[in-house]
């Protein structure tokens, strides 16, 4: 009898030093981040589906902006032909790459948003309009799913780092730093404003 009341008290201890070692919390948040990364690819999508459209309307009314259109097109194919998988977050250069993707599509839309400029019948379409909501709405999502992506990986790299969880990632689940998505290259650099008026 009293070697089961010392085996009950061992397992208690067990079980009770296993949750304040972090185990439970540390695959917690690395869902999290797996979550957040999902929801970030989920508004990367929804803004691949609105281009199509949006050539189209723009292709009927500035057929000789055949160049920036391709552009459009090409950027967007390449971006769906860079995969990142949730177990490739700690990876730089895939991580690195998808980014340099997803950045050429954003500057490829910001020059169709400039030749758009310069058509009025584009602007006033009721299509187009919608379409550029729908786009301006859905760049705002990313940047929001961005920002809770990169939230979610500090807490968890903090948390893997951070002592008791440090000791039972190293022994028991070994879990790997993820990497933050960073700011395309050249964006910390203040855009250039022309207004073609000569001084």
């Amino acid at each position: 009898m009293k070697k089961h009341i010392i085996l009950a008290l061992l397992a208690l201890f067990a079980v009770m030093s296993l949750s304040g070692c972090g185990y439970n919390t540390m695959q917690q948040q690395e869902e999290e981040v797996f979550g957040a990364w999902g929801n970030l690819e989920a508004a990367l999508q929804r803004r691949a589906d609105l281009i199509p459209n949006l050539v189209q309307t723009v292709k009927g009314a500035a057929q000789h902006e055949k160049s920036t259109l391709q552009a459009v097109v090409e950027a967007r194919s390449k971006v769906s032909q860079v995969k990142l998988s949730p177990d490739m977050l700690g990876n730089k250069q895939a991580l690195a790459q998808f980014q340099a993707a997803q950045g050429e599509l954003s500057s490829a839309l910001s020059r169709l948003m400039v030749v758009v400029e310069r058509y009025p019948e584009i602007k006033a379409n009721q299509n187009f309009l919608a379409l550029q909501h729908q786009l301006e709405g859905t760049e705002n999502r990313i940047n929001v799913a961005r920002q809770r992506y990169n939230d979610a990986v500090k807490a968890f790299n903090y948390a893997i780092r951070s002592f008791p969880n440090s000791l039972t990632n190293s022994v028991l689940l070994h879990l790997e730093r993820k990497e933050f998505f960073e700011a395309a290259p050249g964006a910390k650099t203040a855009p250039q404003v022309d207004f073609g008026t000569e001084s």
